[in-house]
């Protein structure tokens, strides 16, 4: 493989909430003689970001496309069938050429079986290729400010592990080898599973606590003190104008969405089944975005937004001066 730093070609497919300020990371920050070929399913997307940066992010027809220009593909797509078309279709897939040597970077939250499928495929028929789950956390605030965090599904001591790395810093602040294929995933899941909780928790306890009589922005100050302290409540508060940045204090319009928000959430609880984990929370909440995805009033907006599912009051701004 070539030296940890060197991208003189890389592709990048799926242009979504996640993928397109990751790759304006990537597109200010590689070298300069660098060229990045991009696809996504979505041609104006691709025009839109190829204009943004003309000579630099240059157009691909396909995935297959993508991998036949560069030595890097990272991919960013919503679901697992999503991610098998990318790499597994016998027409337009990553995989339908010749892709021996190339190093291949999902970074899909999807379930483990399916990249495993994949990077099985990938293992039988270009063995000298390299395919890693690489998801990552921190939502669109972060990706748009470089600061998500990125999952690695291999070992530290994985002999690729320093071009993962330099690649995700370019995007993420933070990057961690989690042991093996698909294991990013599995913490990934994992780590879903207990943000989708939290942003629950977090919505029904500033509800109560607003019912009662206190302001949202006290409650925020009494949970950041005590053993209720989370990255939910400090950045993502449910409740608008709690936070200034929070996706909820601009009407849920960025962030998360909460349908994805709910596949994740499915995915972690049919991966606690099938290793034997017992999740008391699992069902009702899954129950819960369920719902909320399903809500037009909450639908395509930010999980958060679970608050308003909940009943939460939006509006306590005015109340409180008097409006």
């Amino acid at each position: 493989m070539a030296e940890s730093t060197d991208f003189k070609t890389l592709g990048f497919i799926g242009l979504g909430a996640m993928g397109k300020p990751m790759l304006v990371h990537l597109a200010n920050k590689l070298p300069s003689e660098s060229r990045i070929y991009v696809f996504d399913v979505v041609e104006s997307a691709v025009d839109e970001i190829c204009a943004q940066f003309p000579d630099r992010v240059l157009k691909a027809s396909s995935a297959k496309d993508v991998a036949q220009k560069v030595d890097t593909v990272i991919s960013m797509v919503p679901e697992g069938a999503h991610v098998r078309s990318v790499y597994l279709d016998p027409h337009s897939g990553v995989c339908s050429t010749d892709i021996s040597n190339k190093l291949l970077i999902d970074c899909s939250t999807i379930d483990t079986a399916t990249s495993l499928a994949v990077k099985d495929h990938i293992a039988q028929y270009f063995p000298s290729a390299f395919f890693y789950d690489s998801p990552v956390s921190g939502g669109v605030v972060g990706a748009v400010k470089g600061t998500i965090a990125f999952f690695l599904g291999c070992a530290e001591s994985d002999p690729n592990v320093k071009r993962l790395t330099y690649l995700a810093s370019l995007m993420g602040k933070q990057i961690i080898p989690c042991g093996g294929p698909s294991l990013g995933l599995a913490a990934k899941l994992s780590n879903n599973y207990l943000s989708g909780i939290i942003a629950i928790a977090c919505s029904e306890a500033m509800d109560m606590g607003m019912r009662s009589g206190l302001d949202p922005r006290t409650l925020a100050k009494v949970y950041a003190a005590g053993t209720a302290q989370n990255t939910i409540c400090d950045k993502f508060n449910p409740v608008p104008h709690v936070y200034a940045e929070s996706p909820s204090t601009g009407g849920y319009k960025e962030g998360f969405k909460v349908q994805l928000m709910r596949k994740d959430f499915s995915l972690a609880v049919d991966m606690a089944k099938r290793v034997g984990s017992k999740n008391v929370l699992g069902e009702v909440g899954l129950e819960t975005y369920d719902g909320a995805s399903k809500d037009p009033r909450c639908r395509d907006l930010d999980s958060r937004v679970v608050y308003r599912y909940l009943g939460g009051d939006e509006n306590w701004q005015s109340k409180a001066n008097g409006a």
